[in-house]
């Protein structure tokens, strides 16, 4: 049975294909070279087995073929060449010193075409039939002329690719206000959406300058502790909500989920600072609880309490025949008023009710 492995290329850039040798396996870190579209690349492992089968059925609708989804489920990852040798190492790093100077080569170019882009890498194919360039650009570039240019100065097939700000930073790398590479340079390979819903779930505070990363969108490590955020605090009280507590009521102004505190003021005793726990306390103290998120989740729901069936009313057995109205109260039947002059029917005056 072969064995699915996960290629990541240069950047972000990652395909999935299969290992038939199941005598020698790879493993996570091995360089191999794999059929591309046209001609081959150089990799390395990233996932194998189990993991890089998941990976890919639940990365696209089909499977990813040479860095591309393929355009129907029914194709299957291409197979791994083989190991990379010696000499291959050797071609890819020769590729790797050659693309600085490429992409200088480029950026002449761009200059020389007057256009609005900013090219942010070049990446050459290992057997150098391709030359993919990496750019950001605010709004739509005509580049079919800079395309040819290119193409008659590299002798090679041109693919200019447009990518994001947050993908432009996963390229080229950075070091971030953590004094820390940039994660998504690193080990971050999933980028997924950060919103500002998430900075103001934290209370953090709402400058750019201070919640963007070097991309300039809002930092990726807002997502990390979002979770711990929004459970701890279920077990607070909400800010501006008003709580009865030994000294009467009081407005809840702030809570402080790392040391367990709760802010309070009111306009008798001013403001004070009270542990979650001495809080909660207070507030049972005086015959009632403290409403929290948490508390809601566990009371149960007022409707579901009424339709329970009490010990003086048994509920009814099936089939039993049902109870008619309460002693005292008449039953009425509602006739039903007939359209149109049916047989036996009259209309009384005015078109009431037959006589």
């Amino acid at each position: 049975m072969s064995q699915t492995v996960e290629v990541r290329f240069k950047g972000t850039r990652k395909a999935y294909f299969l290992w038939a040798d199941t005598d020698a396996p790879l493993r996570v870190g091995d360089a191999v070279l794999v059929e591309v579209e046209r001609g081959r690349d150089f990799g390395r492992i990233t996932a194998v087995g189990d993991v890089a089968a998941k990976k890919c059925a639940g990365g696209c609708s089909g499977c990813a073929v040479g860095g591309e989804a393929a355009p129907t489920e029914s194709a299957s990852p291409k197979p791994v060449v083989r190991r990379a040798t010696r000499d291959d190492l050797r071609v890819h790093d020769e590729n790797r010193r050659s693309e600085d100077d490429a992409r200088r080569k480029v950026i002449e170019r761009v200059r020389t075409h007057d256009l609005v882009m900013k090219v942010s890498d070049t990446e050459w194919q290992w057997d150098r039939n391709k030359l993919t360039i990496y750019f950001t650009a605010e709004k739509r570039v005509d580049f079919r002329a800079l395309v040819r240019d290119l193409a008659s100065l590299f002798r090679t097939r041109i693919e200019l690719r447009q990518i994001g700000v947050r993908d432009e930073a996963a390229r080229l790398s950075g070091v971030g206000r953590c004094g820390r590479e940039y994660c998504c340079s690193s080990w971050l390979t999933e980028l997924s959406p950060v919103n500002l819903g998430l900075a103001k779930d934290q209370h953090l505070s709402l400058n750019p300058s201070q919640i963007s990363g070097g991309c300039g969108r809002l930092l990726c490590c807002l997502k990390y502790e979002h979770e711990f955020y929004v459970t701890a605090r279920k077990r607070f009280p909400k800010e501006g909500k008003t709580v009865t507590t030994a000294r009467g009521a009081e407005k809840v102004i702030a809570v402080d989920i790392f040391r367990e505190r709760v802010f309070l003021r009111s306009e008798e005793h001013g403001s004070r600072i009270i542990a979650l726990v001495e809080l909660r306390d207070e507030v049972e103290a005086r015959g009632e609880v403290l409403m929290t998120a948490e508390t809601r989740s566990r009371l149960v729901p007022v409707d579901a309490v009424r339709a329970a069936p009490t010990a003086e009313e048994p509920p009814p057995e099936p089939g039993a025949p049902q109870a008619g109205p309460p002693a005292g109260r008449p039953h009425r039947r509602r006739r039903r008023r007939r359209r149109g002059g049916g047989s036996g029917d009259q209309a009384g005056p005015e078109g009431g009710e037959p006589g």
